[in-house]
């Protein structure tokens, strides 16, 4: 039996009238899966719209105002990757979660190149999908934690979190996805210290594995990428241990 099938009724119904008002945006074509996730996602009182065909989930996304994706991949007409790249042509912000049968490395690793923020695999836990949901959230615009303005100077850049801005002596700036930003972040709060690859883990994915930690070294890249202007700046592999912000 599927994982997710076994907990459709074990949600708390005290949480129906839910203050979160999030819209979700949840593109699935199997019709039972769908159903069942979408009313659990419900219940945690989360708008959701729901789409079943890859071509038609694009229109809508570029059409709606979604404060997270989740995402199949395997569809009909378009697959997921495709939907995720054409999300992030003209949003960079808001969170992607993958949910696939395809439990390949190289599926979860091109799926977190593309933009996600994170990959589960089916069967899934719809209270661990909750969760990440609540994670990502925490982070993003429609969170109830207020995060203030917070401005970095890091070497010859400006780390604008809030906006999630990273500016190299003062030409245009790259816009990061929240991701990049709360890795950034944690490296710039934290610089030339080591950080245990635990420690990051926890802090940006809220959990430590194996998966977790293949997503950690693909956004570490994009950052070294990001910073290889200032040639004084450099994110060191500490063999064993974590990484430390060198600045």
């Amino acid at each position: 039996m599927q994982t997710y099938n076994s907990h459709t009724n074990i949600l708390d119904n005290s949480k129906k009238m839910s203050d979160k008002k999030a819209h979700l945006f949840y593109v699935e074509d199997d019709e039972s899966l769908g159903f069942v996730t979408k009313d659990n996602l419900e219940l945690q009182g989360y708008q959701v719209t729901h789409c079943m065909d890859g071509k038609d989930a694009i229109d809508t996304a570029k059409n709606g105002n979604f404060d997270l994706c989740i995402l199949d991949v395997m569809l009909p007409e378009v697959d997921g990757f495709t939907i995720a790249e054409e999300i992030r042509k003209y949003d960079k912000e808001v969170p992607i979660i993958f949910l696939s049968a395809k439990s390949l490395k190289e599926d979860k690793i091109h799926g977190l190149k593309i933009g996600a923020d994170d990959y589960m695999t089916k069967p899934f836990s719809i209270e661990e999908l909750i969760l990440k949901i609540e994670i990502f959230l925490k982070r993003s615009k429609v969170s109830t934690y207020k995060e203030e303005t917070t401005n970095y100077r890091i070497g010859k850049y400006d780390f604008d979190y809030s906006n999630l801005k990273l500016t190299y002596n003062e030409e245009d700036g790259r816009t990061l996805t929240q991701r990049e930003a709360d890795l950034l972040r944690l490296f710039v709060q934290n610089q030339n210290e080591v950080m245990k690859r635990s420690y990051i883990l926890e802090s940006i994915w809220g959990e430590d594995d194996y998966f977790m930690g293949r997503s950690l070294d693909v956004f570490i890249s994009r950052l070294r990428k990001y910073l290889k202007s200032d040639d004084k700046l450099k994110i060191e592999n500490i063999h064993g241990v974590g990484f430390r912000l060198k600045a």
